[in-house]
C-alpha cells in the first residue's frame, strides 16, 4: 500500500479534518506553489519539485496528512529509532496513556520506520503527554519536524522523521482505529526493548 492509498483510504472513511487557512489550500505552506498538475516544491515537508497528485494537497487536510516528512534514506543509526520510538512510548506510559502501542511500520511504509500510539483521557492529558514527549526526545537532541491537532487536542501527531507520535482522546482512538488499519504492522515490546 502507497501512502497515497492510505490517504485516499482515510479520506474515503470521513477521516482529517478539513482545516483550510485563508489563502487557500489546508497543505499550503511559506514559500509553497500548487499550481496545476506541475511540480510541487512543499519545503516545510521536505519536499522539492516532487510529484503529488493534485487532491493529496487541495481542501483536505489533517494531521497526518500535513506531517508527512520526504525521510526516506535512513537518518538515524540501525536501532536508533526502535530506541526514539520505545522511549516515546515510555513517556507516554509514565504520563497515564493508555493503551500504548508502537508499530514497526519498515515493512509497510518507507515515510515512517515507527508508529507510536497512545490515548489521554482529556484534553489536558493530550497535551501533556505530547508535551513531555517532546521534552524528552529535545533532552535526547531530537528536533521535532512537524505538530499538528494540538489545540484541538483529540489527535495530536508529533513527527519526528522516522518515528510519528500519535496520541488520541479516546472518541479519536476508537473511530480512526490506526491500529487494525495497520494490523499487519509486527508491534513492538517497547516494555522490554528500551532500556534507557
Amino acid at each position: 500500500m502507497t501512502l497515497i492509498h492510505f490517504v485516499a483510504m482515510i479520506e474515503a472513511v470521513g477521516g482529517f479534518s478539513s482545516e483550510t487557512r485563508p489563502g487557500g489550500s489546508s497543505c499550503r505552506k511559506r514559500g509553497s506553489t500548487l499550481a496545476g498538475g506541475a511540480a510541487r516544491s512543499i519545503p516545510s515537508l521536505g519536499l522539492t519539485g516532487a510529484r503529488l497528485p493534485m487532491g493529496l494537497c487541495q481542501g483536505k487536510g489533517g494531521p497526518l496528512l500535513k506531517s508527512l516528512a520526504a525521510n526516506l534514506a535512513p537518518t538515524r543509526p540501525p536501532g536508533a529509532a526502535e530506541q526514539l520510538a520505545c522511549l516515546c512510548a515510555r513517556v507516554a506510559d509514565e504520563n497515564k496513556g493508555r493503551d500504548v502501542l508502537v508499530l514497526d511500520m519498515r515493512g509497510l511504509t518507507p515515510i515512517y520506520d515507527y508508529f507510536v500510539i497512545a490515548t489521554g483521557a482529556s484534553r489536558r492529558q493530550t497535551h501533556t503527554i505530547a508535551d513531555e514527549i517532546d521534552d524528552a526526545l529535545a533532552k535526547e537532541h531530537e528536533t521535532r519536524l512537524g505538530i499538528e491537532g494540538y489545540d484541538a487536542g483529540k489527535w495530536i501527531v508529533l513527527d519526528y522523521g522516522d518515528v510519528l507520535v500519535h496520541v488520541f482522546d479516546p472518541e479519536c482512538r476508537n473511530y480512526y482505529e490506526l491500529e487494525h488499519l495497520w494490523a499487519m504492522a509486527p508491534r513492538v515490546d517497547w516494555q522490554h526493548s528500551y532500556t534507557g
